[in-house]
């Protein structure tokens, strides 16, 4: 089968792109496919927004909750896996709803990637090494260097993704940016209309500081030591994500809950810009003024997808293709 609908709901952190998703699921026949570089660890719930088995009204989601979280997981296998979901998806004739907020892994899914070099652990401890004597900014302050579209891209934070950018670039002598532009591999056998989430920047901070205090209200503390307690180590890559980092230095007594809270929340607002960025890049996005879980919104994009499906409908052609749409937010 070829041609099939795939719709990709995507947006900044809180903007309820989840929400979205289960609705147009369950008006459309649809299963929901993760594309979030942390719900994909099992026993990160509370701090990853994960939609659990209760909250998923019986519509099938994969990619979320599969890993434990000191496995490595690859934009190259999250795009080996979800292309392989997203056929059995057409092939049971359902229809196929991409929705997260890690752009890396949506660029991998549909355009492909690069045929990168393999991992060098000689460098990797190398640069491991800068890290732990210099101070992990040294090394996004080296990345912003010789690949500054990379640094924009990457969170001060995430080691892992600073030291694979790095590694390319030191390999290859081209940045980790030149090599997605020359990806290959496109995802074949599906149109794709992308929907995007893009309320007002005020709104959208103020459900980040209130998402934020539910989840350590809600009990994010308690989860790390669940997952500490289970014998993995703080180091992990995604107890280093957002919420999780400020929880474990919370424990280790290095910030109050509060102050770890209060870093949260500036770290998430920081992420939203980037994602914003990231996002503005994608080409061809039905964009929508506001957020996935607002009755209004959600009739608006039903119309949008209803007209989408149907036989014969051409992928939208940009921004004048349905009155809800607007530009890039």
């Amino acid at each position: 089968m070829t041609n099939l609908p795939l719709i990709a709901v995507l947006g900044p952190t809180a903007s309820g792109k989840s929400n979205l998703a289960l609705r147009l699921a369950r008006r459309f026949r649809g299963e929901i496919v993760g594309c979030d570089s942390v719900q994909v660890y099992r026993f990160l719930d509370i701090g990853s927004s994960k939609v659990l088995k209760p909250d998923q009204a019986g519509i099938p989601h994969h990619l979320i909750d599969f890993l434990n979280p000191d496995e490595e997981f690859t934009a190259g296998q999250y795009m080996a896996l979800g292309r392989r979901v997203l056929s059995e998806i057409g092939q049971r004739g359902n229809l196929p709803l991409l929705a997260g907020g890690t752009g890396l892994y949506l660029r991998a899914l549909l355009n492909g990637l690069f045929d990168g070099p393999t991992r060098c652990e000689s460098l990797r401890e190398r640069l491991q090494q800068q890290a732990r004597r210099k101070g992990q900014a040294h090394l996004h302050h080296l990345l912003a260097k010789v690949d500054p579209e990379s640094a924009r891209r990457i969170s001060p934070r995430d080691r892992p993704k600073i030291i694979r950018a790095l590694e390319v670039y030191f390999l290859t002598a081209k940045p980790l940016s030149v090599h997605f532009r020359t990806a290959t591999e496109k995802l074949k056998g599906f149109r794709l209309l992308k929907i995007g989430l893009g309320p007002a920047r005020d709104r959208l901070y103020r459900r980040i500081e209130e998402r934020v205090d539910r989840m350590f209200a809600g009990g994010l503390v308690e989860e790390v030591r669940s997952i500490l307690a289970k014998g993995y180590s703080s180091d992990c890559k995604p107890l280093q994500s957002l919420g999780y980092l400020q929880a474990v230095q919370s424990l280790r007594g290095e910030m109050s809950l509060q102050a770890a809270a209060e870093a949260t929340k500036q770290a998430t607002r920081n992420f939203a810009k980037r994602q914003f960025t990231w996002f503005r890049k994608e080409e061809r996005v039905v964009w929508f003024p506001g957020f996935g879980d607002e009755d209004s919104l959600g009739s608006d994009v039903e119309a949008c997808v209803a007209e989408f499906i149907q036989p014969g409908t051409q992928q939208p052609s940009g921004t004048q293709t349905h009155p809800a749409l607007l530009s890039s937010p």
